[in-house]
């Protein structure tokens, strides 16, 4: 930790957002859309029943994320791909910031979609129903 005050939350998302590439819906649209990304939602099941999930992606919760990509855990899934480009999304944009700061440190060529799926739907992107398992 750096000498002095502790960093905020939103310090942090700032310093992640620096770092990484930020992607507006038209753009994480267009990736998803030829093929070239996979895109991954990182809310939890009470988000994505609530305000719905993108489609094509793939729902990996936080708390698992970093377990899911490393390729030498037990844990590991399919859908990670180092070399494939990997575009995440929350709700709003921040967890999703910090999220690809991690997975960059991992090795991942990734970004996030700036504003989240609250950014998607403003502007009118389709959205698909989540159902409770």
């Amino acid at each position: 930790m750096s000498e002095g005050r502790p960093k905020t939350a939103a310090q942090m998302v700032a310093d992640a957002e620096g770092r990484i590439e930020n992607l507006m819906p038209e753009q994480v649209a267009n990736e998803v859309e030829a093929g070239d990304a996979t895109l991954i939602d990182i809310r939890e099941d009470d988000d994505r029943i609530q305000n719905g999930a993108i489609p094509k992606s793939v729902h990996a919760p936080r708390g698992m994320l970093e377990f899911w990509a490393d390729p030498t855990s037990a844990f590991h899934r399919k859908e990670f791909d180092p070399a494939r480009r990997t575009i995440l999304y929350c709700g709003g944009g921040s967890q999703s910031a910090l999220a690809a700061d991690t997975l960059q440190e991992m090795g991942y060529n990734d970004a996030h979609l700036d504003g989240g799926i609250s950014a998607w739907k403003e502007e009118g992107q389709q959205v698909e129903e989540v159902r409770p398992d």
